[in-house]
């Protein structure tokens, strides 16, 4: 770990209350980044502000990233002491691996308002500041789903994809300004995702047990965090539009 990669350098973090954004808030604030993370539970913020314990360069908030209020008000005070150099957005949910066979309205808008319309608020939020800097990065949590058919239900694959999308249309307009986009994409990863990953269904996930046993190993939340971290820095200045894989190799397989 650099301590002084993110020296300097502010940051919003998404989904920081556990999992891949909880430890990518973390990891940015130990790399020298003001980090402003934020997430609907505010328990996992106070573990995580306990675990940083740097006050002067981590604020959290409570917030709901499908309310644009919400949204305003978190880069409000990102933006407050400075312009916003880096945007994780970490936060997502699953979708009890639902086929469309059986998906209803609500379930499919509630996962698209989390993986896909908050990530696109928080972009149209954070890119005109970035365009006035004429410089920052954002990172997209993605998933190996948004490369492929399988690995969940229609609505989190289908929402994955569409974030990969987001991220290419932001790499490919704004690039020329000195903003980069990237997506990571994760295969199993150890996170507080939460109930939203568990099949009301049996039958539901039957289809991708096969796949599933195909997978070489569940990362650790960090594993994926240092991936975001580093698109996030100037390392991977040249890295712009990319879908990175983080699954150990099974979508080689």
């Amino acid at each position: 770990m650099d301590v002084q990669r993110h020296a300097g350098r502010r940051a919003i973090v998404t989904g920081a209350a556990s999992g891949i954004g909880y430890a990518t808030a973390l990891r940015m604030v130990r790399e020298g980044a003001h980090v402003t993370a934020c997430d609907v539970s505010s328990e996992g913020l106070a573990l995580l502000a306990d675990e940083a314990a740097t006050p002067e360069r981590l604020v959290t908030g409570v917030a709901d990233i499908t309310s644009q209020a919400d949204v305003d008000r978190v880069v409000g005070i990102a933006n407050e002491h400075g312009s916003i150099d880096i945007l994780a957005n970490a936060a997502g949910i699953m979708d009890f691996f639902v086929p469309v066979h059986d998906i209803v309205d609500e379930e499919w808008e509630r996962v698209f308002a989390v993986n896909v319309t908050g990530a696109m608020r928080l972009c149209r939020s954070v890119v005109p500041l970035m365009r006035a800097a004429q410089r920052g990065v954002i990172v997209n949590v993605a998933s190996r789903a948004a490369l492929l058919g399988g690995g969940a239900g229609t609505a989190y694959v289908a929402s994955k994809h569409a974030l990969l999308g987001l991220t290419r249309s932001v790499a490919a307009l704004y690039g020329a300004e000195g903003i980069r986009c990237n997506a990571v994409c994760p295969g199993a990863v150890e996170t507080g995702i939460g109930s939203t990953a568990t099949p009301r269904n049996p039958d539901h996930i039957a289809p991708w047990m096969p796949l599933f046993g195909l997978a070489t190993r569940t990362a650790k939340p960090d594993e994926i965090a240092a991936v975001v971290s580093w698109l996030a820095s100037d390392e991977a200045s040249n890295v712009n539009g990319a879908a990175v894989t983080a699954d150990g190799g099974w979508t080689a397989i």
